[in-house]
């Protein structure tokens, strides 16, 4: 078990413009809708395997993880031995709840290929790369401890206060970064952090194509997509998980 993917969750009059701006952002097409699931399509790079998905549905805007597994149940069994909530089984995969309240599902392994960054007119690069865990303080050391259960791969600790550190693997095209919200109580949620060679070059192409612009960290740039769903620019390399930042 070591693919992740990503997905965007929109309410149906938010679709068409996540879909068109997403596409955008990543270089990726969106395809067709899913056999059996007209509620889904992915972002489709031209070489290499889907893991950034849209998924409409009918509640607000959100970012959910999908987990790939050899044995989808006792995956999803495991999760919630470590403390998960079971929500339902569709044909293809398991939904859950982590324990702080982020959705998630299990769904079947099989063989990927990692597409390559996507190299833009002016010669930078970029690739969503991560998906930041965003806790409040009362459950952020549950939620850690249940991902670093669940997940086999390394981990790198981080001496940043606001971020315990992120889980990483050769095998995924996606790592986990967790931090450590300012407020004490609420759900457990994420956001997406996209990863560009040349940081501002990379802001300014998607302030460009109607992102918000909401502020400046270190080493991120926190943007708004037109949906209202916050996503960071990050400095972290679009290519290889050994040269990415633990921020």
């Amino acid at each position: 078990m070591a693919w992740l993917h990503a997905v965007i969750d929109v309410p149906s009059h938010q679709h068409t413009v996540t879909a068109g701006f997403w596409e955008r952002t990543l270089g990726w097409q969106v395809g067709t809708s899913w056999s059996g699931h007209p509620e889904l399509r992915s972002f489709e790079p031209p070489a290499g395997t889907a893991y950034v998905h849209l998924q409409e549905i009918d509640g607000p805007p959100r970012v959910h993880l999908d987990v790939e597994a050899e044995d989808v149940r006792t995956t999803a069994g495991r999760a919630v031995e470590l403390g998960a909530l079971h929500v339902g089984e569709q044909d293809r995969w398991v939904t859950l709840r982590s324990p702080g309240g982020l959705p998630f599902c299990v769904v079947a392994a099989a063989e990927r290929e990692l597409p390559e960054p996507v190299t833009w007119p002016d010669g930078h690069r970029s690739r969503m790369v991560q998906v930041c865990i965003d806790s409040p303080t009362a459950v952020h050391d549950d939620e850690v401890a249940f991902w670093r259960a669940l997940l086999p791969g390394g981990w790198a600790s981080s001496e940043a206060p606001e971020f315990a550190g992120r889980w990483h693997t050769d095998g995924s095209p996606l790592q986990l970064l967790f931090q450590r919200l300012d407020e004490r109580y609420g759900s457990v949620r994420a956001h997406l952090d996209h990863a560009a060679d040349d940081r501002a070059a990379e802001v300014r192409r998607l302030l460009a194509l109607g992102a918000d612009d909401i502020a400046r960290g270190r080493g991120w740039h926190v943007l708004r997509d037109p949906a209202g769903l916050l996503f960071c620019v990050t400095r972290n390399s679009p290519a290889s998980t050994r040269t990415r930042d633990v921020t």
